[in-house]
């Protein structure tokens, strides 16, 4: 009798190692204004392609083109970039921050700056979001103040969250953004449950999901898709594929379904992938899906396709596990160039203006820097009341808790 093979086991590996010359030629982009719009109330069963394609509207000229385009005035359009530009000149003064020890803590948004801050249009005051770190955005164009967002990340005395929650992990209910969770995943099947909640009482307002493409990987992603679409709830589940984890790529979570939007297909939710690079594209899709969702035609599941240009965290390396170069041949490009050239084609912007901007920009974020300093960083100044940590966990503080805050002599 023959022997029999010995079994092995596939582990995948990136194209490319650190020290490799970057390579994405593998990756399919399809011409701008290619993809067709479905019509809202679609038979998902129709669209399975949109899984496999990415949605595009921005051309390589600038222009917008196509069935997407035409969501945003360009009042609209000026106001997304200034956010986006917001957005980036946070990041770069919180990042110095945590080297000069002010913070423990921060992760930047750097290349990802679109798909958070269009989303934020596309939907509607008292909507909730159940978001990750990386959607800072959300706040940025719903207008949150960015003290308060600074006093939370050096967890001082006015910070909203009273020391309670890791710098970035914010939370505000009234601007529609819940309390992060480091528990990578959970947030997931929380979005499911507060839109059935808001279909159980005949509310109006929808709830929004996200997740990387390194936490579909977790349990809580599939049971999401299993009550999304078992109860049509009115909520859009978004997964911001930006190619790398922690320290892994995009391979080891997405297993053999080819795309993470096609995972959405075995439950029957209607699955779109989007430039996440491209404003107007993820504008376009945001809209298109919140529309669904309100007209309670149910989930729907979006991939922004895009890359995570800078570390993980300020706590990550990543020339440990990828090229220093890859990020300088992605080939959807900068979403703040992309829309930037895009409003110079229509003659409403400059590289002047441009320029202005940034100073105006940076000047506001510095002056919301030194107001939040003025409360106190990590080392220095006011901090929360130890008492804090004893409120907002039961609504009658029970015995065992009043005793230890007796012993704490707070």
């Amino acid at each position: 009798m023959a022997e029999a093979e010995r079994l092995s086991l596939h582990v995948p590996e990136p194209e490319v190692r650190p020290g490799d010359t970057p390579d994405f030629s593998k990756v399919v982009i399809p011409k701008a204004g290619s993809v067709a719009r479905p019509p809202v109330d679609v038979d998902p069963k129709e669209i399975r392609d949109l899984a496999y394609s990415i949605i595009r509207v921005l051309n390589r000229d600038g222009e917008a083109v196509g069935p997407w385009a035409g969501t945003l005035t360009d009042e609209e359009l000026m106001e997304g970039l200034r956010h986006m530009m917001t957005l980036r000149a946070f990041d770069a003064r919180m990042q110095t921050a945590q080297r000069q020890g002010k913070t423990s803590f921060y992760m930047q948004h750097m290349g990802e700056e679109a798909v958070s801050c269009a989303f934020r249009k596309a939907l509607q005051d008292g909507d909730m979001n159940f978001p990750t770190y990386r959607q800072a955005g959300l706040l940025i164009a719903g207008g949150y103040p960015m003290v308060d967002m600074m006093n939370q990340i050096y967890s001082n005395e006015a910070d909203p969250l009273k020391g309670r929650q890791l710098p970035i992990m914010y939370s505000s209910k009234d601007h529609g953004f819940f309390s992060i969770s480091g528990n990578l995943g959970t947030q997931f099947i929380q979005a499911v449950g507060w839109a059935m909640a808001s279909a159980i009482k005949q509310d109006t307002k929808i709830a929004a999901g996200w997740i990387g493409d390194g936490s579909t990987a977790e349990s809580d992603f599939h049971a999401a898709l299993v009550f999304a679409s078992t109860y049509r709830a009115p909520v859009v589940l978004n997964i911001v594929n930006n190619q790398w984890a922690i320290s892994t790529f995009q391979g080891i979570a997405r297993g053999g379904s080819g795309t993470f939007a096609a995972r959405g297909l075995g439950f029957g939710i209607p699955a779109l992938r989007v430039d996440g690079n491209d404003y107007l594209a993820v504008h376009a899709v945001a809209k298109w899906a919140v529309e669904r969702a309100r007209r309670n035609l149910g989930p729907t599941l979006i991939e922004y396709v895009t890359y995570r240009v800078g570390a993980h965290s300020t706590s990550d390396d990543p020339s440990a596990y990828r090229p220093k170069t890859e990020s300088d041949v992605w080939p959807l490009g900068d979403p703040v160039i992309r829309l930037k050239n895009h409003l110079i084609v229509k003659g409403l912007w400059s590289d002047d203006r441009h320029k202005q901007t940034e100073a105006e920009i940076l000047d506001t974020v510095i002056a919301a820097q030194k107001e939040a300093e003025k409360h106190g960083t990590l080392h220095s100044g006011g901090k929360p009341s130890t008492r804090d940590m004893f409120e907002g966990v039961y609504e009658t503080m029970p015995p065992h808790l009043r005793r230890q805050r007796q012993k704490a002599g707070v």
